[in-house]
C-alpha cells in the first residue's frame, strides 16, 4: 500500500511517525529516511530508542527555504539510492520517506527516480511518504492520500516553534 501525507498543514510527518510507532508495537520492522532534515529533532531522538524502528537522514541541519545547494542535491540522492536499497532487502514491512515529497519539488531528487521506487515496491510493503507538494503523478499511483491543511496556525501571530511540540 502507498500512503501520501502532503498539504501545506502541520502534521504530516507526525502521522507518519504516529504509524512508525503503531507499526512497531505491532512487531514490524520499519524503516524512516529522512529527506532534506538533518537535525536532531525530539522525535528522532524517541524513535531511535525503539529496536523495531531504523532512521536515517539525508540532509543538513537546517531546512531548505530556498534554493538548495550542491550538498543538498548529493545527500538526497543518497537518500533515493538507500530507500531503494532498503525496498530490496525486504527487511522492513513500513518505510517512510519522510518529506520526499519536498525532495522532488526542489528537484534534489527525479520524480522518476521516485516513481520507479514506488512501482517496484513489493505490495505487501507499506510505504509512506510526506511532504508538501506531491506530485499528481504520485497522488495517482498512492491508495490513500491525505491533505493536510493549514487551517490556523500560531506561527501567524508570531509564535515560534516550541521544543516538545514543532521539535
Amino acid at each position: 500500500m502507498i500512503q501520501v501525507y502532503t498539504g501545506n498543514g502541520k502534521g504530516k510527518t507526525t502521522a507518519a511517525f504516529g504509524m512508525a510507532l503503531r507499526a512497531s508495537g505491532a512487531g514490524w520492522n520499519v524503516y524512516i529516511g529522512q529527506f532534506a532534515k538533518g537535525r536532531c529533532y525530539h522525535e528522532i531522538k524517541a524513535l531511535k530508542k525503539i529496536d523495531k524502528i531504523k532512521v536515517e537522514q539525508f540532509g543538513r541541519r537546517c531546512f531548505i527555504r530556498k534554493s538548495p545547494d550542491k550538498i543538498d542535491l548529493q545527500m538526497a540522492q543518497a537518500g533515493l539510492k538507500r530507500a531503494n536499497e532498503i525496498i530490496a532487502a525486504k527487511k522492513y514491512r513500513m518505510v517512510i520517506l519522510d518529506e520526499i515529497n519536498i525532495a522532488v519539488k526542489f528537484k534534489l531528487i527525479p520524480l522518476r527516480g521516485l516513481l520507479e521506487l514506488i512501482k517496484s515496491a513489493p505490495k505487501s510493503l507499506e510505504l509512506v511518504l510526506t511532504g508538501r507538494y506531491a506530485h499528481p503523478q504520485i497522488i495517482k499511483l498512492a491508495d490513500l492520500v491525505s491533505q493536510v491543511k493549514d487551517v490556523k496556525h500560531y506561527y501567524a501571530k508570531g509564535l515560534k516553534a516550541r521544543k516538545g511540540i514543532e521539535f
